[in-house]
């Protein structure tokens, strides 16, 4: 809307000035004018208009705007997501390789997994210059239970809240300024890598009104505690851009080694792309579907591949007539999860850049195998699939036409038309691929319940266990349960994983409650992402962590 305007007000200048001349010169203005309102209109529809070149110091980078304002327990998407865990700091961080370290903690010590007393460093501030205390970690998470925000799940476990993560929040004290103690409701041996995740940041009291309501203005101009903050109170431009740079609070011991990193938000991906090779954008943590087999080219070594804790999924929730969790549901979820060559869609889309899914979580993280019980429903098999889909038809006679919803604003069309393709192909099925324009609109959509068939959804671990990636999307009541899946044995077996001290035995659980799920199949495990990403000759040092995040702190400009 910004560049559109001022294409408007370059309109009406021109268009006053014309009417002083004469009719020859007035009309050859016009001509210029029309000619410069629809070049401007065009790099508009491109999605880079707002993007220039980097003259101000700042590493730039994609992103997409976010679904919400930037509260952390009221967010649950990637695009706001990187902006909270670049301004805040929670109690534990995790290292670019997984692990987990104290960062606002000095220590975390429990005698039964099921109560934690957390001491708090001293010397921490927000970006304000407000002491971060105990009070204001309390606060946070009471407030997320209590509004039933986004990730509100997240605290389910603690004491006070209902199943899922809402409530008073009882289980959460503070003796004093530097002591937080955190009764759950059972032993969670998994409790300290959870508080890392973004819901478990704390918020300033300068977040609150007197009446203790989060104040209105408050996530759009967020104050933090962590490695950057907000640049000025014109930060954040809506559908264009966040201005970050550097904290000079920041006391952990991730200094950023750059002064100020702007993420620039992409309806396109293609165009966030020739924004890198042509040096307007410094770094991009994904390449375009049409650029996938010549990048390595084009970047000339500055490019990564590499596997992340990021799975993709097609789910389908129970609620879509004739794929409800039931008998006849469960052969055609098989059926079609079968009919599916992801080996063929990873060939010739991403040229190999994708690892086809095993299992629901990933190869990355601990405790992984690809010999489930159960897991041969994720191969292709074209005669099993028709076999299974026709005992389904035995049950109840399927008709009418099958959607996949995704977001067109990302990597996403060719690969959705393309299972679309097979299931038609192997099953008969009439199935269509269903765009939306962007993620927010699709995921308002979804929360609204207005998408009626199967959707594409890609998960992103929020902290380095495979606990994360499944309790989160399938546990009763969890908040990207987008299936509406129930089943009391896969919550207990979970519940029982997390229990467990020792590492062996969380691992077996974890292992048996797979299980249950490619038998129901929520949603069909697609392929595991690699990170494929690049970065410009302006810039150096740069990595992708765990779950294929770029290590932003420790860019550097200079070749």
């Amino acid at each position: 809307m910004h560049a559109i305007g001022m294409g408007i007000e370059c309109f009406m200048s021109f268009a006053q000035q014309a009417t002083s001349g004469t009719f020859y010169l007035m009309t050859r203005r016009i001509r210029f004018i029309l000619v410069l309102f629809a070049v401007c209109s065009l790099l508009v529809l491109s999605g880079c208009a707002s993007h220039q070149s980097n003259e101000s110091g700042a590493i730039t980078t994609n992103g997409s705007e976010p679904e919400n304002l930037l509260i952390p327990a009221n967010t649950n998407e990637v695009g706001g997501g990187k902006i909270l865990d670049l301004i805040f700091s929670g109690l534990v961080a995790y290292t670019p390789e997984g692990r987990v370290e104290n960062e606002v903690a000095e220590s975390i010590t429990t005698d039964d997994e099921k109560t934690y007393t957390i001491t708090l460093k001293k010397g921490w501030t927000f970006s304000d210059g407000s002491p971060v205390k105990a009070h204001n970690f309390a606060n946070a998470w009471k407030l997320g239970a209590k509004e039933a925000m986004i990730a509100s799940s997240n605290y389910s476990l603690i004491e006070g809240t209902s199943d899922d993560g809402t409530g008073q929040m009882s289980g959460v004290s503070t003796p004093d300024d530097q002591t937080l103690v955190v009764k759950l409701k059972q032993a969670d041996a998994e409790f300290v890598s959870r508080l890392g995740h973004q819901s478990f940041y704390p918020l300033p009291d300068a977040a609150f009104g007197t009446d203790g309501k989060l104040l209105d203005g408050f996530g759009e101009h967020p104050i933090g505690n962590g490695m950057y903050k907000f640049k000025d109170e014109n930060s954040w431009v809506h559908n264009q851009k966040v201005e970050l740079v550097k904290n000079s609070t920041y006391a952990g011991t991730r200094k950023p080694k750059n002064d100020a990193l702007t993420i620039n938000f992409y309806t396109r991906i293609e165009a966030a792309y020739e924004d890198l090779r042509s040096g307007r954008l410094d770094i991009i943590d994904k390449i375009p579907y049409s650029s996938i087999a010549n990048y390595e080219q084009d970047l000339d070594g500055r490019s990564v591949s590499q596997p992340t804790a990021w799975i993709q999924h097609i789910v389908i929730p129970g609620s879509v007539e004739h794929f409800g969790f039931d008998e006849e549901g469960s052969l055609r979820r098989a059926a079609m999860s079968r009919a599916i060559s992801r080996e063929e869609i990873i060939d010739k889309i991403f040229h190999g850049t994708m690892t086809p899914a095993t299992d629901f979580t990933s190869p990355v993280l601990p405790g992984y195998t690809k010999d489930l019980e159960g897991a041969e429903v994720l191969k292709y098999d074209a005669k099993e699939a028709k076999k299974l889909w026709d005992e389904a038809e035995k049950i109840s006679h399927f008709t009418g036409k099958f959607t996949i919803a995704y977001n067109s604003d990302d990597n996403h069309q060719a690969w959705v038309e393309a299972v679309a393709h097979q299931l038609k192909n192997t099953l008969g099925m009439e199935v269509s691929a269903q765009a939306y324009s962007d993620f927010g609109t699709l995921r308002k959509m979804v929360n609204a319940g207005e998408v009626h068939g199967a959707l594409r959804f890609g998960y992103q671990a929020g902290r380095p266990t495979q606990v994360n990636l499944l309790e989160n999307l399938f546990i009763d009541g969890a908040t990207a349960n987008d299936a509406g899946y129930h089943d009391p044995e896969f919550d207990s077996l979970l519940k029982e994983a997390i229990s467990r001290r020792d590492e062996a035995e969380r691992f077996q659980a974890v292992r048996e409650a797979q299980s249950i799920l490619l038998k129901d199949l929520p949603a069909i495990p697609m392929w595991n992402q690699n990170v494929v990403g690049g970065w410009s000759e302006r810039v150096k040092n740069v990595t992708f962590d765990w779950h294929g995040v770029p290590v932003y702190w420790q860019v550097e400009i200079g070749s």
